[in-house]
């Protein structure tokens, strides 16, 4: 049986709750077959990143090489990138093998307000990342760092995505999840915007949401889904990760990835 194909280029979160081991567990849990390219080794937990370790992006390419040439891949995530030369080769794989759906979170921050991203390396994730990119994941405060926007309401959200999709990616997603009220997410594709929303679920137990969010995104696309589907059905993949969140840590706890199957 072929399964569909999914590689993660990000950084290890030793707590399990974000980065590729978030990925690795939201593809498993949604069918797909899931591969890693590490960009950095974090020592970090609910409470924060205490320690953080750049791989030389030499080796990145390398991770990224083995896996394509051989297992291939159907889509590509990716997450913490760290530093202006690792998206640089990112890009340029991107440009090589010509993947058919690439899905670009831009993490700048972690949960507990940890740099993930150097601020530097910016200018690079927007200039070479964003045009290869099918779709953008930025929630509102990676949004605001993107286009300088205050964000406190959808009208804005959708302001935001304008100026985010004028950047060069083919579909923008800004993820209203620190806005008060119902979590509401806007999808635009340069004519018009979509809407997601889900009752919002009141617990601190939200850490790696993004990563989890955008790596279902990029499950549904190697499905054969399009944007749209792929992003409701991320949407309710995230819902329930976080209604069965299994309470873990002093901080921001991590969702349930499996919470479908475990009940």
């Amino acid at each position: 049986m072929s399964l569909p194909r999914c590689l993660t280029i990000a950084g290890s979160d030793s707590g399990g709750g974000a980065g590729i081991q978030a990925d690795l567990k939201a593809f498993a849990a949604l069918g797909v077959y899931g591969m890693s390219a590490l960009t950095a080794v974090t020592a970090q937990n609910t409470i924060g990143v205490q320690a953080v370790f750049e791989l030389p992006a030499t080796l990145v390419a390398q991770q990224i090489d083995s896996v394509v040439t051989d297992i291939g891949v159907d889509a590509v995530k990716t997450g913490m990138l760290a530093n202006a030369e690792i998206i640089a080769v990112v890009a340029e794989k991107a440009r090589t093998y010509r993947w058919p759906y690439l899905v670009v979170d831009p993490v700048m921050v972690a949960k507990s307000g940890d740099p993930l991203l150097r601020p530097e390396a910016r200018t690079a994730l927007i200039s070479l990342l964003f045009p290869l990119a099918t779709i953008v994941t930025p929630n509102l405060p990676e949004a605001k760092a993107l286009t300088g926007l205050n964000i406190s309401s959808v009208a804005e959200m959708e302001q935001a995505a304008q100026q985010i999709h004028a950047l060069g990616p083919r579909w923008v997603l800004v993820k209203g999840g620190h806005l008060a009220g119902d979590s509401v997410d806007v999808l635009y594709d340069g004519h018009e915007y979509r809407y997601f929303s889900s009752s919002r679920i009141e617990t601190r137990h939200t850490h790696g949401t993004g990563c989890t969010f955008a790596s279902a995104i990029a499950a549904g696309l190697a499905k054969g889904l399009s944007v749209p589907e792929a992003v409701q059905a991320a949407k309710d993949y995230i819902t329930l990760a976080l209604q069965h969140a299994p309470g873990l840590g002093q901080g921001h706890g991590p969702v349930h990835h499996f919470a479908a199957w475990y009940r």
